[in-house]
């Protein structure tokens, strides 16, 4: 699906998508085909349902959303892998 399917499909709703096929320009990963994962009640739930996602297929290319957006506007950040350290580990 596209999109505009999607928001067609589910109005007002919270989602989890994955992306079938992506690109990126510009510093923002543009999704072409998306599939539906789970329709949630609320951003909470959604974000715990995308965090088990993540951790049972991290292969898969997982987002969530919510369908009041005209476009999907996903920005790609570059994660350095720092998380756990501690200030004295930075220290020269």
């Amino acid at each position: 699906m596209r999109w505009q399917e999607v928001r067609a499909a589910h109005p007002d709703r919270w989602l989890v998508i994955e992306a079938l096929e992506a690109h990126s320009e510009n510093d923002h990963r543009i999704i072409d085909r998306i599939a539906v994962i789970d329709v949630c009640s609320d951003g909470r739930a959604t974000m715990k349902r995308y965090g088990e996602l993540r951790r049972q297929h991290p292969q898969r290319e997982f987002c969530f959303v919510h369908t009041s957006r005209v476009e999907l506007d996903i920005e790609e950040r570059l994660w350095l892998g720092l998380r756990g350290l501690r200030a004295a580990d930075l220290s020269p």
